[in-house]
């Protein structure tokens, strides 16, 4: 079957290790089924992976993508939940969770095989391009929202880096759900685009605030931590899913952290209940993931490579 995977890593030029050619079909062992892909979405997680941030050469060659939607072997439409493991679901109760394309081949071919506990049925409102684009990026945001951020309706909610794909989802989730979001960019058209999208506001990266927000995603890691902790009303968290900049910031902040009784929540992901949700709201309230592009499968290096660039607003989607 024709597939995108990795053939080799590199951390300075990832896209050399990426290849478009034929891999042996999936089997499905005890427990699994494999799905025909109609849609699969790209996330930064695939770059990571061509650069050996969670992949190792031992892996190799390994079929990239973790999010897709299609047609299980009975013949229903279905999303596939990305995170394998940690549950024994399919696999030994004592594995690690690890995400497609990981351990496990990944999405970004004509067909992949997963634990049958990892696949929902697809909304029948939702198309398979929307469905694809919600099981990573956009379930992180949810967690960070409505597991892990402490929020209610009326509250306020600043996230770091708007244009991103967890930035965008939380953006439409939140203002959906009634929350006041608040986004920051160095971008001044992502700026208006996110308010296009219902954030409240939008201000420059490092820009002070002109009030305490309730809570922040952040996203960015080390060039926005010290903004993040400062925009914090006292008692109010923040919620961090990665660190696109870097790990070490200029200052841990630790003194505002203690004195104004803030919170610090690190998150990875969601799980299927909360995707069931995701996927049950998008339905209900009629939000969408916007889509920047989609291409056909056999044009993956220029999605990876506009993803690599930057200049996306919103989800780019593969379909076999």
């Amino acid at each position: 079957m024709f597939a995108a995977y990795a053939a080799h890593l590199d951390k300075d030029q990832p896209l050399d290790g990426l290849e478009l050619g034929e891999r042996p079909e999936p089997e499905a062992p005890p427990h699994w089924t494999v799905v025909e892909v109609r849609a699969a979405s790209l996330n930064h997680h695939d770059l990571w992976s061509l650069r050996g941030v969670g992949l190792g050469a031992g892996a190799l060659p390994m079929i990239l993508g973790c999010d897709a939607a299609g047609v299980d072997a009975e013949g229903n439409e279905v999303v596939v939940h990305a995170v394998v493991g940690a549950n024994g679901h399919g696999v030994g109760p004592r594995e690690r969770r690890s995400l497609l394309s990981e351990r496990y081949q990944g999405t970004f071919a004509e067909r992949v095989a997963v634990p049958a506990w990892n696949v929902l049925p697809k909304p029948p409102e939702l198309s398979f391009e929307e469905a694809a684009c919600l099981p990573t990026a956009w379930l992180t945001a949810y967690r960070m929202l409505f597991t892990n951020a402490g929020v209610r309706p009326g509250d306020r909610v600043l996230v770091q880096g708007a244009g991103g794909g967890v930035a965008t989802a939380a953006v439409l989730l939140g203002a959906a759900a009634g929350l006041r979001m608040v986004v920051t960019s160095r971008d001044a058209a992502k700026r208006e685009r996110a308010l296009g999208l219902g954030a409240e506001a939008a201000f420059a990266s490092g820009e002070r605030l002109p009030y305490r927000v309730d809570a922040v995603l952040e996203s960015v890691g080390a060039a926005t931590w010290s903004h993040s902790v400062s925009s914090l009303r006292p008692g109010g968290t923040l919620v961090i899913c990665g660190a696109t900049t870097g790990q070490a910031p200029a200052s841990a902040e630790l003194n505002r952290i203690f004195y104004l009784e803030l919170k610090v929540v690190g998150t990875t992901m969601g799980d299927r209940d909360e995707l069931a949700s995701l996927l049950s709201f998008c339905a209900a309230t009629g939000v969408r993931p916007p889509i920047e592009a989609t291409l056909p499968l056999g044009r993956a290096r220029e999605a990876f490579a506009r993803l690599e660039r930057g200049d996306v607003f919103g989800k780019l989607v593969l379909t076999p």
